[in-house]
């Protein structure tokens, strides 16, 4: 009876007969360790940008509809007024009414934003509509700002905030380029592949 040959603990025998050496195998744990850091890659670079498009759209127009509507209390501050005194604005609506309307439009953007939140919107299957629909009450509120102060001639201002408007068309932009809509590698710099 013959006995049977154990190999050297250096190699390691594999299905089809032949043997392994330890480099061997480490590199193909290497090589099966690169897909996983890929994928965390790509979690990690979706779930960034879009905690960052949250944060930075979400506090900015809680900030902005906080201060008109509460610490306001919707009464548009006297410079403000005094620079509109004469100008459409301040006979229709009217100051203070434009002002809370304002506020209105801007507390919308913040209610959609945390409306999305809580819908689960920031789930990479999920779709974005009011996301998408936040950003674009978003733009509406840029464009009312845009018209007023078009309308005393503060052109800096209105520079500005078309400048708010296009990158908020970027954002949206960059949304409907993230997952779900397409697949998550390439935002990480990945191939484009359905992961």
């Amino acid at each position: 009876m013959a006995t049977p040959t154990i190999p050297h603990p250096s190699v390691v025998p594999v299905a089809n007969g032949s043997a392994t050496t330890p480099a061997t195998k480490s590199s193909r744990s290497r090589a099966a360790e690169r897909p996983a850091l890929a994928g965390l890659a790509k979690v990690a670079t979706y779930a960034t940008t879009l905690t960052g498009i949250y944060l930075s759209v979400g506090f900015l127009f809680y900030y902005a509809s906080y201060e008109k509507l509460i610490t306001d209390s919707g009464t548009m501050p006297a410079a403000l007024q005094k620079l509109f005194a004469g100008s459409f604005f301040a006979s229709v609506p009217g100051d203070n009414a434009a002002w809370v309307l304002l506020g209105l439009i801007e507390a919308a953007v913040v209610v959609l934003l945390a409306i999305s939140l809580l819908s689960g919107e920031f789930l990479p299957q999920r779709r974005k509509p009011i996301l998408l629909a936040g950003l674009g009450v978003s733009l509406l509120a840029f464009g009312v700002m845009g018209l007023a102060n078009n309308m005393i001639g503060n052109t800096p201002t209105v520079i500005e905030l078309f400048t708010y408007f296009g990158v908020t068309i970027a954002v949206m932009f960059l949304i409907r380029q993230m997952s779900p809509y397409r697949p998550m590698s390439w935002l990480a710099g990945g191939a484009d592949d359905q992961g």
